[in-house]
């Protein structure tokens, strides 16, 4: 599932954060913009605002985790990503599973 946004809100706030797990802000743009990305929403981190998962590959084909929103700023919609990072072996399996089960429905 691809979103559909007016572009990204970057700034000191997430850069840091997103970038020392060692994702570039392209590869997190590619894995939020891209059709086979698993996006579900994150219930237990949606105290202050709603949240989101994304899971999928950057350009590159390695897979990533990123935690992000959706925020509104007068008639313009941005993706804010809050973290990101590589994913693990026994996460890599499981996406690689739902993605699975929904392309065979």
């Amino acid at each position: 599932m691809a979103l559909v946004a007016d572009g990204f809100e970057w700034d000191d706030g997430n850069r840091d954060k997103c970038r020392k797990h060692g994702l570039s802000h392209d590869d997190i743009e590619y894995v939020l913009l891209h059709s086979e990305t698993l996006i579900v929403p994150d219930l237990k981190n949606s105290m202050v605002e709603p949240r989101s998962i994304a899971i999928g590959r950057t350009m590159s084909g390695r897979y990533a985790f990123v935690v992000f929103t959706l925020r509104t700023k007068g008639s313009v919609v941005l993706l804010r990503p809050i973290s990101a990072r590589h994913m693990h072996g026994k996460e890599i399996a499981t996406y690689e599973e739902e993605i699975s089960r929904i392309e065979n429905r």
